[in-house]
Formats: C-alpha cells, sequence, structure tokens
C-alpha cells in the first residue's frame, strides 16, 4: 500500500463544553460522550492526514475547532460552518483569523435538515456560496437524495466553486434500493466541479451489514466519478453506531481493491490533499 493516508472527514465533539441535542435519542447513546484529539490519534492508526467537519451550525464551534487543529499535527484541514444567508464574508474573516484560520479548508451547512428541498436554490444560500467561491474555499455537500436536483442546480450556477458531496447523499443501503439516487448521482456527477467522498455507508447499511451490502453503492460512484474525483472519509466517531474505525478502512480496501495501485492512492488520499489543498 503506497500514498499518502488521509481521512477526509471525521468530527470530534465535547458534549461537556457545548449541547449536542442530536444526540439526544436513544439510538445515539453509543456516541454520547466526548471525542477528543486524544481518541482520534488511538483510532486513526496508520492514517497520515485527517479533515476534521463541523457537526453544529455553530461559529464556535468551528473557531475552537480551527484552534484544536492548529495544535494537533494529524488534522491537516477543518471543513467549518458559517450562515450562509447573513454576513458570510464577515462569518469567513473571523474564521480565517483566529488561531488555526490558515487551516480552513471549506465550509458546511446541515441542509439535510433544511425542509425546503430547494434550499440550495435560494438567492441569499447562492450569495453566501458565492463568498465561499471568493475565498477560495471548498463548499461540502450534506444532502439526501431527493436534494440532489438542487444541489445540482446550485453546483451549476457556480462552476468555479468545487462542490464536495459528504457521505454520497446518504444512499438507502439498508433497504437495498439503488434508485432514484444513482440516477441523482449521475447526474450531479457530470458537472466537473464537483467530488464526492466515499464515507457514512455503514451507518446508511447499519448493523448487521457486509461489505458486499455497500459494494453496489461504492461501484455507482466510481464509475460516476472515477477515483481522481473520489476521497475516503472514516466519518468516524458518528461510524461507531454501525462499526469501527478499523472496519470501516477495511472495508473501504476491499471495495477499492480491484482499482490500480494510482486509483486507490488517489482515493486513499490524493483527491483529498488535492481539493483540500492539505499541506504534505
Amino acid at each position: 500500500m503506497t500514498g499518502r493516508r488521509v481521512d477526509a472527514h471525521h468530527h470530534l465533539w465535547q458534549t461537556s463544553v457545548r449541547r449536542h441535542a442530536w444526540l439526544d435519542g436513544d439510538e445515539t447513546a453509543a456516541i454520547r460522550r466526548d471525542f477528543t484529539p486524544a481518541d482520534l490519534r488511538t483510532a486513526a492508526a496508520g492514517i497520515d492526514a485527517t479533515v476534521l467537519v463541523q457537526v453544529l451550525p455553530d461559529l464556535e464551534e468551528s473557531v475552537e475547532f480551527l484552534a484544536t487543529a492548529a495544535a494537533e499535527p494529524l488534522i491537516a484541514g477543518v471543513v467549518g460552518w458559517i450562515d450562509l444567508t447573513d454576513s458570510p464574508s464577515e462569518d469567513l474573516d473571523r474564521l480565517r483569523s483566529a488561531p488555526g484560520g490558515e487551516l480552513l479548508t471549506g465550509i458546511r451547512h446541515l441542509v439535510q435538515a433544511e425542509p425546503d428541498p430547494r434550499w440550495l436554490e435560494r438567492e441569499d444560500v447562492l450569495a453566501g456560496l458565492a463568498a465561499v467561491r471568493d475565498a477560495g474555499l471548498v463548499y461540502d455537500l450534506l444532502v439526501l437524495p431527493h436534494q440532489l436536483p438542487a444541489a445540482t442546480a446550485a453546483v451549476r450556477a457556480l462552476p468555479e466553486l468545487t462542490f464536495v458531496l459528504d457521505h454520497l447523499a446518504k444512499p438507502p443501503i439498508a433497504g437495498g434500493q439503488l434508485e432514484p439516487w444513482a440516477s441523482g448521482l449521475a447526474t450531479l456527477a457530470r458537472e466537473p466541479n464537483v467530488v464526492a467522498k466515499l464515507s457514512g455507508l455503514v451507518t446508511e447499511a447499519g448493523r448487521p451489514w457486509r461489505v458486499e451490502d455497500l459494494r453496489p453503492y461504492a461501484e455507482t460512484a466510481l464509475t460516476a466519478f472515477g477515483p481522481d474525483r473520489l476521497m475516503l472519509g472514516s466519518d468516524w466517531p458518528v461510524c461507531l453506531l454501525a462499526g469501527t474505525y478499523a472496519e470501516v478502512m477495511d472495508a473501504a480496501d476491499s471495495l477499492l481493491e480491484d482499482l490500480t495501485p494510482s486509483g486507490r492512492d488517489a482515493v486513499r488520499g490524493g483527491t483529498a490533499t488535492r481539493v483540500y489543498g492539505l499541506a504534505p
């Protein structure tokens, strides 16, 4: 196995510092605790660099994540949060000027939670995305399958902004369905300014899962994007609801085994390093 290994999608949180209402249900009890950089170092054995991704729609969380990344050599980049619809340029300046601000690589919003399926097409949202573009950052798309048409419209409206699709738009793996998700993904992938993360699949599959349950979805993504537009993410610690960090990475290696060595290196680290501009 050669090349740099990058975990392009993981989280940290401290429930003792900030309320995480999404962790209140019984189904998330297993991860209702603090997850720190020390926990990450233990879990991510063999990983050379990571990208820390926002959890809450909270600017202060992003400020704290940048400081955390500055103090933790394993974390090479941060995808933070700003309110795209309210003074986005000012928020971006705040993040860029904060300690660790040079590690800000992208912005994300929890679009999956927006009740309007066309939220990404709103004029104020597009203006916010334009501010992300002008700041030289990328934008992580966290959407569900029914939101893929709006995501495609936003991508087309901003061809100079690179979009990163998180978790392949959360396909319905537990139900074994491919359509209409696969068609929506293929349409989005035809836009050259989109890459995608092979991440979050075990969570969508749920326990018990097998690598073969994930394979049709990974193969659909590989066909749509190709290895040079795919990156690997653990989605740790959310993934712990369905599997350990090692199990997720081992599954990914199995899904990529038919690629050429250069293709595997791209998904395992090359694409993330290029798209997020991660330092060596």
